[in-house]
């Protein structure tokens, strides 16, 4: 349940969601993977996409895009059309056939492939084996770089204070939300600034930001003022829905701030080609 809801309802009970099963990971890195590049990151974060791959095949792996992978079908899932959730996400799981690792660089998204594909797929016996397949080879990109590929980053910037918005779907559905922070933490010119509402929802969550825009304009608010607060030079995110969210708000408001997702950031702060 949200804080809303428990702000609302003094005496409800929190009851503490279950969390995520803890992770076998690969001892050696694959040779190949696929990269679920994800409908935000093509249309408005292309770059994002691009620096994924980028750091991902600077490990010495090599990175498949399929090019008719489309939306993972969550936004149709979330608003309750399941047929046609249902039709989105077996039109992906055909792209990534091959037994390669499936890297999304979204915390959002990732979940939806590991967690919510059964709920889609669970009256078909044949096809949730599939989709247990993938969701046992989906990663998030930062726990991908870190737990597979083992990076050791050398920062190459200048000094630089971040703030880092851990987007809910990567706390809750991930358990990836401590992974960015780690990555940050092995770059000696970059400081990671601490700020009241990292753990709180931006007000973006796809469809609700559409169907409760007063809510959600109320929520941004509150992530924006805690963000700008910091004094950050500059907010960092794993997931572009969010950034998409923050970021306009940021815009709406004449800040000069602004956000980027962190493989952009990692990219560009370990000087690229190395």
């Amino acid at each position: 349940m949200s804080e809303l809801f428990y702000n609302a309802v003094p005496n409800a009970t929190r009851v503490a969601p279950p969390l995520p099963t803890p992770r076998r990971y690969p001892e050696q890195k694959p040779r190949r993977v696929y990269l679920f590049g994800t409908c935000v990151v093509d249309l408005f974060y292309p770059e994002a996409g691009m620096d994924a791959i980028h750091l991902i095949e600077r490990e010495g792996i090599e990175v498949d895009y399929p090019q008719g992978q489309s939306c993972c079908g969550q936004p149709a899932y979330t608003s309750g059309y399941t047929d046609q959730a249902r039709e989105v996400a077996r039109s992906q799981l055909a792209l990534f056939a091959e037994d390669y690792p499936v890297v999304v660089p979204s915390g959002s998204c990732a979940g939806m492939l590991r967690e919510h594909y059964e709920d889609l797929f669970k009256d078909e016996p044949e096809t949730l084996k599939k989709v247990h397949a993938l969701a046992e080879r989906t990663f998030e990109l930062t726990e991908f770089l870190l737990f597979v590929c083992k990076v050791q980053f050398k920062d190459s910037g200048a000094p630089v204070k971040v703030a880092l918005h851990t987007s809910c779907s990567a706390r809750r559905e991930m358990n990836t939300h401590l992974h960015g922070r780690e990555l940050l933490a092995q770059l000696s010119n970059v400081e990671r600034i601490d700020h009241s509402h990292e753990s709180e929802c931006c007000g973006f969550g796809g469809t609700f930001s559409v169907r409760m825009p007063d809510i959600s304009g109320a929520m941004v608010a509150d992530k924006t003022r805690s963000l700008i607060e910091t004094g950050a030079h500059q907010v960092l995110s794993a997931d572009c829905g969010c950034l998409m969210n923050i970021n306009g708000s940021l815009e709406k408001q004449k800040q000069a701030l602004r956000g980027q997702h962190l493989a952009s950031f990692l990219w560009e702060r370990t000087g690229g080609e190395q």
